[in-house]
C-alpha cells in the first residue's frame, strides 16, 4: 500500500464503516481518486458470454448499490463493475449499525439488507451512461416485504436488460430473511425458469448469472448445478458472504450477525468454486469472489476454476490503488511465465481445491 493509500485509509477509518463507505462513493463521484493510467495487456483479455473483458478483475456487487460510480470504478483499473443489489422499490435496509470492520482479520461483517434507492433511480443513471461503454453488470434482488419475490426478479430483468452488460440474480445474501431458501431446488427451478422467460421477452438479452452462497453442502451444490444447466443460465458467481465464522482474531466484533467477507472467506469460497466447476464442466462461465486481495489470490481463483474474479472487501483494507496493482501483477505473471493468455491458468489447481473438505 502506498503512503497516500495509508493516509486515506487512516482518515476513512476514523469514521464508522457506513459513513466511510458513503465518503468513498462521494470521492469517486467527484473524480477522486484517479487510477493509474494502464496500458491494456492483450494477455489479460477474456471473451466470455459474448462480452470482451479487458482484464479478468471486477468490482463485486455491494459497493456501488445505486449505480452511482461504475465508470469511476472502471477508471481504477477494474475490467468490469457490478452494481447493486437493486430491488424494485427503495428500501432502507436493516437497522444501524450494520457494518463492522474486523481489522485484525482483513474482514468485514455486514447485515445491510439490500439498502438501495430502487429500480427507477438506478435505471436513470444506467441509461445516462450507456454510450460510455465498459462492462457494467446489474445485480438484482427482491424487496424484503415483497409478496412475490420471483416477480421482483422478473421485474429486475425487464427493467435492466436494456442497460446491463450482464444480469446477476442474487438469492444468496444472508441479510434478507428467507432469501437463501430460494437456492433449494424446487424454488430455484421456478425462479430460473421465470427469469429466463423474462429475458427472452426483453428488448435486449444480456447474459444471466446466478450468485450463490458459500454455505452449501455438496448435495445442494449438485442441485444448483443441475438447475443452472437445465435452465441454460449463462454463469455462476461463487460466492456471496458467509454466515460461518472461521477462526477469527477480532474478538466480540466477530460475533456480530451478518455476512462475513474478506480474507477469511477465501478458503471456503474457493473450495465451493472448484466443486462447482467440477459439477458444471468446463464450458459454463464462473466468476470467483471471496477473499481476493492480491494478484496471487486472484490468480489462484482462476487456477481453481474461475474465468473472472471479483473483489470488494480487499479494497477497504488496501485502498483504491489495489485493482491497478492486481492487474499489473497479473500482467507481470503472464510475462514471466510466457503465457499467451491468462486463461491458460484456469483449472490448473482444480483437483487440489475440489478435494478439500467443505467443513
Amino acid at each position: 500500500m502506498s503512503v497516500l493509500d495509508r493516509i486515506g485509509q487512516k482518515l476513512l477509518f476514523t469514521f464508522d464503516p457506513e459513513t466511510a463507505h458513503g465518503l468513498s462513493i462521494a470521492a469517486l463521484r467527484c473524480g477522486l481518486p484517479v487510477g493509474a493510467r494502464m496500458t491494456p495487456d492483450a494477455r489479460l483479455k477474456i471473451r466470455l458470454c459474448g462480452l470482451d473483458f479487458p482484464n479478468p478483475l471486477g468490482m463485486a456487487a455491494g459497493y456501488d448499490k445505486n449505480a452511482e460510480v461504475p465508470d469511476a470504478l472502471l477508471g481504477l483499473g477494474f475490467g468490469f463493475a457490478e452494481v447493486g443489489t437493486i430491488t424494485p422499490l427503495p428500501q432502507p435496509g436493516n437497522p444501524k449499525p450494520r457494518i463492522f470492520r474486523l481489522t485484525s482479520d482483513d474482514a468485514v461483517i455486514n447485515r445491510l439488507g439490500f439498502n438501495n434507492e430502487g429500480h427507477a433511480a438506478a435505471e436513470k443513471r444506467l441509461a445516462a451512461r450507456r454510450a460510455r461503454g465498459g462492462i457494467v453488470g446489474v445485480n438484482i434482488g427482491a424487496n424484503k416485504d415483497s409478496a412475490d419475490r420471483v416477480g421482483d426478479y422478473e421485474r429486475g430483468v425487464a427493467r435492466f436488460a436494456p442497460h446491463a452488460s450482464y444480469l446477476t440474480v442474487n438469492i444468496s445474501s444472508p441479510n434478507t430473511p428467507g432469501l437463501r431458501t430460494m437456492q433449494a431446488r424446487e424454488q430455484l427451478g421456478e425462479l430460473l425458469s421465470r427469469v429466463m422467460a423474462a429475458r427472452a421477452a426483453a428488448p435486449a438479452r444480456p447474459p444471466v448469472f446466478l450468485k450463490i452462497a458459500p454455505d452449501l453442502v455438496e448435495a445442494e451444490l449438485e442441485d444448483i448445478a443441475a438447475e443452472v444447466m437445465e435452465k441454460r443460465i449463462d454463469g455462476i458467481i461463487v460466492s456471496n458472504t458467509t454466515i460461518s465464522r472461521p477462526a477469527l482474531k477480532s474478538g466480540d466484533t466477530a460475533r456480530e450477525t451478518g455476512g462475513l467477507s474478506g480474507q477469511p472467506l477465501f478458503e471456503r469460497s474457493t473450495i465451493v468454486l472448484a466443486r462447482m466447476r467440477k459439477l458444471v464442466g468446463p464450458d459454463m462461465a464462473i466468476i470467483g469472489v471471496g477473499g481476493v486481495n492480491s494478484a496471487e489470490t486472484a490468480l489462484e481463483k482462476i487456477r481453481a476454476g474461475a474465468d473472472l474474479v471479483q473483489l470488494y472487501t480487499g479494497m477497504i483494507y488496501a485502498g483504491p490503488a489495489l485493482p491497478g496493482r492486481i492487474v499489473a501483477g497479473m500482467a507481470r505473471f503472464a510475462e514471466t511465465d510466457k503465457l499467451g493468455s491468462i486463461c491458460e491458468l484456469r483449472d490448473g489447481h482444480l483437483d487440489r481445491w475440489a478435494s478439500k473438505p467443505l467443513s
